[in-house]
């Protein structure tokens, strides 16, 4: 298998030199810094504010009401959500009671997320987690700032390399890619026997 892709004249694609470098280069990390450091605070205070609420930790009454709301069809106007699979899958878990302990996952999952980002810890992971609860947000209706968040997490997940370059990943990533690479198999001689025809 090939590793270059090539138009359909059979030439090279080649990567436009700033964008290989936004994405690639260590010092780019410097770059990628305050974005991944506000946007980790953003999910920490959320998450903080979560956390310190009796109505998202002890019974998940913040998130059935949100869940209400967001699977309502008004009588007129459109429906907060816009498509019935989502509006399905909602449904299911609130006729279910999954709020009491979905809530306290999003409530760990925004704190996580935040400190990860604000660390450097595995940053382009942590911005796919939160791109994903921005996504889940988006399509059970609210806009608010999840536009903006979705975006940047999907630039810092394209970033991953170099994200988190200033931040605990300098050490994290080395280390986790030697956990996945095998030691080379030694190979031992083996004496070859003469056939003189003895």
């Amino acid at each position: 298998m090939k590793n270059v892709v090539t138009n359909r004249k059979n030439q090279a694609m080649q990567n436009v030199p700033f964008v290989n470098t936004l994405f690639n280069h260590p010092l780019a990390g410097l770059l990628w810094l305050p974005v991944r450091v506000w946007l980790g605070y953003q999910w920490l205070t959320a998450g903080l504010h979560k956390l310190e609420s009796a109505a998202w930790i002890s019974n998940g009454s913040a998130l059935q009401g949100y869940w209400t709301s967001a699977v309502s069809i008004p009588a007129t106007g459109s429906a907060p959500i816009h498509y019935a699979w989502y509006r399905a899958i909602l449904e299911f878990l609130l006729n279910n009671g999954a709020y009491v302990w979905f809530a306290k996952l999003i409530s760990i999952g925004e704190f996580a997320v935040g400190l990860a980002l604000i660390l450097g810890i595995f940053t382009g992971f942590a911005a796919l987690f939160g791109g994903f609860m921005n996504w889940n947000y988006l399509m059970a209706g609210s806009l608010s700032v999840n536009p903006v968040f979705l975006v940047l997490a999907v630039l810092l997940v394209g970033a991953w390399k170099v994200a988190g370059y200033f931040g605990l990943d300098y050490f994290l990533i080395p280390w986790s890619g030697n956990l996945y690479h095998q030691k080379p198999v030694k190979l031992e001689k083996v004496p070859v026997e003469s056939s003189s025809g003895d």
